[in-house]
Protein backbone atom coordinates (compact mmCIF):
# COMPACT_ATOMS: atom_id res chain seq x y z
CA UNK A 1 0.00 0.00 0.00
CA UNK A 2 1.46 3.37 -1.03
CA UNK A 3 1.17 6.30 1.36
CA UNK A 4 1.60 9.59 -0.47
CA UNK A 5 1.57 11.57 2.81
CA UNK A 6 4.56 9.75 4.28
CA UNK A 7 8.04 8.88 3.06
CA UNK A 8 9.40 5.35 2.90
CA UNK A 9 11.57 6.15 5.95
CA UNK A 10 8.54 7.22 8.00
CA UNK A 11 6.60 4.11 7.02
CA UNK A 12 9.60 1.84 7.67
CA UNK A 13 9.93 3.12 11.27
CA UNK A 14 6.18 3.18 11.82
CA UNK A 15 5.70 -0.42 10.69
CA UNK A 16 8.84 -1.73 12.38
CA UNK A 17 9.89 0.69 15.12
CA UNK A 18 13.31 0.29 16.71
CA UNK A 19 14.08 0.49 20.44
CA UNK A 20 10.50 0.49 21.71
CA UNK A 21 10.07 -0.01 25.44
CA UNK A 22 11.30 1.09 28.82
CA UNK A 23 14.76 0.93 30.33
CA UNK A 24 14.54 -0.09 33.97
CA UNK A 25 16.50 2.33 36.14
CA UNK A 26 17.41 4.64 33.26
CA UNK A 27 20.26 7.09 33.65
CA UNK A 28 18.00 9.71 32.09
CA UNK A 29 14.32 10.00 31.21
CA UNK A 30 12.60 12.61 29.10
CA UNK A 31 8.84 13.09 28.91
CA UNK A 32 7.24 15.62 26.60
CA UNK A 33 3.83 16.33 25.12
CA UNK A 34 2.06 18.53 22.60
CA UNK A 35 -0.73 20.86 23.69
CA UNK A 36 -2.58 20.71 20.39
CA UNK A 37 -2.63 17.05 19.34
CA UNK A 38 -2.01 15.30 22.64
CA UNK A 39 1.06 13.29 21.51
CA UNK A 40 3.19 12.18 24.46
CA UNK A 41 6.72 10.78 24.21
CA UNK A 42 8.88 9.19 26.85
CA UNK A 43 12.54 8.55 26.12
CA UNK A 44 14.95 6.55 28.31
CA UNK A 45 18.74 6.54 28.10
CA UNK A 46 21.59 4.49 29.56
CA UNK A 47 24.95 6.23 29.62
CA UNK A 48 28.38 4.67 29.99
CA UNK A 49 31.67 6.57 29.69
CA UNK A 50 29.78 9.65 28.50
CA UNK A 51 28.13 7.69 25.62
CA UNK A 52 24.50 6.76 25.17
CA UNK A 53 24.78 2.98 25.08
CA UNK A 54 21.06 2.23 25.14
CA UNK A 55 17.95 4.22 24.34
CA UNK A 56 14.27 3.26 24.29
CA UNK A 57 11.00 5.08 23.82
CA UNK A 58 7.29 4.88 24.42
CA UNK A 59 5.09 7.17 22.35
CA UNK A 60 1.37 7.75 22.53
CA UNK A 61 0.66 9.45 19.21
CA UNK A 62 0.28 9.43 15.46
CA UNK A 63 2.21 7.71 12.65
CA UNK A 64 4.85 10.45 12.44
CA UNK A 65 5.25 10.69 16.23
CA UNK A 66 5.96 6.97 16.46
CA UNK A 67 8.26 6.97 13.43
CA UNK A 68 10.40 9.93 14.50
CA UNK A 69 10.71 8.50 18.02
CA UNK A 70 12.14 5.32 16.49
CA UNK A 71 14.36 7.26 14.09
CA UNK A 72 15.74 9.39 16.88
CA UNK A 73 16.82 6.34 18.86
CA UNK A 74 18.79 5.04 15.88
CA UNK A 75 20.42 8.45 15.42
CA UNK A 76 21.45 8.75 19.08
CA UNK A 77 22.58 5.27 20.11
CA UNK A 78 26.37 5.22 20.43
CA UNK A 79 26.75 9.01 20.41
CA UNK A 80 28.41 10.98 23.20
CA UNK A 81 26.17 13.22 25.29
CA UNK A 82 27.75 16.24 23.64
CA UNK A 83 26.97 14.88 20.16
CA UNK A 84 23.42 13.93 21.19
CA UNK A 85 22.75 17.40 22.62
CA UNK A 86 23.38 18.86 19.17
CA UNK A 87 20.64 16.81 17.49
CA UNK A 88 17.73 19.06 16.51
CA UNK A 89 14.33 18.56 14.99
CA UNK A 90 15.85 19.66 11.66
CA UNK A 91 18.24 16.70 11.82
CA UNK A 92 15.31 14.39 12.49
CA UNK A 93 13.34 15.89 9.58
CA UNK A 94 16.35 15.50 7.30
CA UNK A 95 16.45 11.77 8.15
CA UNK A 96 12.68 11.29 7.89
CA UNK A 97 12.22 13.16 4.64
CA UNK A 98 9.28 15.41 3.94
CA UNK A 99 6.36 15.25 6.37
CA UNK A 100 3.07 17.15 6.16
CA UNK A 101 3.53 20.62 7.71
CA UNK A 102 0.99 19.80 10.42
CA UNK A 103 3.26 16.92 11.54
CA UNK A 104 6.53 18.89 11.92
CA UNK A 105 5.78 19.27 15.64
CA UNK A 106 6.47 15.54 16.06
CA UNK A 107 10.14 16.11 15.26
CA UNK A 108 10.21 18.91 17.83
CA UNK A 109 8.76 16.57 20.45
CA UNK A 110 11.37 13.92 19.70
CA UNK A 111 14.23 16.43 19.97
CA UNK A 112 12.73 17.80 23.20
CA UNK A 113 12.39 14.31 24.70
CA UNK A 114 16.09 13.74 24.03
CA UNK A 115 17.05 17.05 25.62
CA UNK A 116 14.95 16.20 28.68
CA UNK A 117 16.53 12.75 29.04
CA UNK A 118 20.00 14.32 28.88
CA UNK A 119 18.96 17.03 31.33
CA UNK A 120 17.69 14.34 33.69
CA UNK A 121 21.00 12.49 33.39
CA UNK A 122 22.97 15.64 34.28
CA UNK A 123 20.62 16.37 37.21
CA UNK A 124 20.73 12.84 38.66
CA UNK A 125 24.53 12.84 38.53
CA UNK A 126 24.98 16.36 39.94
CA UNK A 127 26.81 17.43 36.79
CA UNK A 128 27.03 21.04 35.63
CA UNK A 129 24.12 21.57 33.25
CA UNK A 130 24.99 23.54 30.11
CA UNK A 131 23.13 26.86 29.96
CA UNK A 132 21.45 26.04 26.63
CA UNK A 133 20.16 22.75 28.07
CA UNK A 134 18.79 24.59 31.14
CA UNK A 135 16.86 27.02 28.95
CA UNK A 136 15.45 24.21 26.81
CA UNK A 137 14.39 22.36 29.96
CA UNK A 138 12.59 25.44 31.32
CA UNK A 139 10.70 25.90 28.04
CA UNK A 140 9.73 22.21 27.92
CA UNK A 141 8.63 22.25 31.58
CA UNK A 142 6.36 25.24 30.94
CA UNK A 143 4.76 23.41 28.00
CA UNK A 144 4.26 20.24 30.04
CA UNK A 145 2.71 22.17 32.96
CA UNK A 146 0.29 23.81 30.52
CA UNK A 147 -0.57 20.43 29.00
CA UNK A 148 -1.26 18.94 32.42
CA UNK A 149 -3.34 21.91 33.59
CA UNK A 150 -5.50 21.90 30.46
CA UNK A 151 -5.80 18.18 29.91
CA UNK A 152 -5.16 16.64 33.33
CA UNK A 153 -7.48 13.65 32.90
CA UNK A 154 -6.05 12.83 29.47
CA UNK A 155 -2.49 13.12 30.76
CA UNK A 156 -3.33 10.81 33.67
CA UNK A 157 -4.82 8.29 31.21
CA UNK A 158 -1.75 8.49 28.95
CA UNK A 159 0.58 7.94 31.93
CA UNK A 160 -1.42 4.86 32.91
CA UNK A 161 -1.19 3.47 29.37
CA UNK A 162 2.54 4.18 29.08
CA UNK A 163 3.23 2.57 32.46
CA UNK A 164 1.57 -0.74 31.53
Amino acid sequence: MKHSLYTKEIMKHFRNPKNVGVIKNPDGKGRVGNLICGDVMELYIKVKNNKIVDIKFQTFGCVVALAVSSMLTTMVKGKTLKQAMKITNKDILKKSGKVPPIKVHCSILAADALQEAIYDYFSKNNLKIPEKLKKEHERIERNLEELESRYGEHVKFEKEILNK
